[in-house]
């Protein structure tokens, strides 16, 4: 739980007595790999901070599989359009290796941050920091090719390419794995 917190106050300093009452709300959760922790269907309500191991934000379109972000230990995450707009998430999450997380009520965290200003301040600008990296991803998958994309992961993010299948990572380039291969090659 210190890890959560370290997380939070980092982002924006929490009061001690908004951070007892959001320890209050924040259950342990671990799923093994390959098992979700949010399928499209039902509402997402809760956020997620990863404590151990990775998972992956994704959906399908016309029967392939597309992987938004993955997500590892220290981050924290919310299909925050299902939450707020209360409907079927497009979503699901997924282990892509074992993990243990934290997760805690969307709408419990809500009404803690009516009564709590420094919550209401990380919250917002939590949203501003996930705001700003979808932009990024939107703006890398619309402006940059292929060959880019992988620069960027690999520059970014080089420790999970040891974890994550070529799989899953051509699904994030939004590239076949035949593709993938052919950049991989010329390095």
């Amino acid at each position: 739980m210190i890890d959560f917190f370290e997380f939070c106050n980092k982002i924006s300093p929490l009061d001690n007595i908004a951070s007892v009452e959001l320890s209050s709300i924040l259950k342990l959760n671990s799923v093994k790999k390959n098992e979700p922790i949010v399928t499209r269907s039902p509402h997402a309500r809760e956020f997620y901070f990863i404590k151990k191991g990775i998972v992956k934000l994704c959906f399908n379109g016309d029967g392939t599989e597309f992987t938004m972000r993955f997500f590892e230990a220290h981050t924290l995450l919310c299909d925050i359009e299902s939450c707020t707009k209360n409907e079927h998430s497009k979503y699901r999450i997924v282990a892509i290796e074992d993990t243990e997380f934290f997760s805690f009520s969307f709408f419990e965290f809500e009404k803690l941050c009516l009564t709590h200003h420094s919550l209401e301040t990380f919250y917002r600008r939590f949203m501003t920091m996930a705001n700003l990296n979808m932009m990024e991803r939107i703006s890398e998958i619309l402006e940059e090719n292929a060959t880019k994309r992988y620069n960027n992961f690999i520059k970014k993010k080089p420790h999970l390419l040891q974890r994550i299948s070529l799989g899953e990572l051509s699904n994030y380039l939004g590239i076949t794995q035949v593709s993938l291969s052919r950049i991989r090659a010329l390095k």
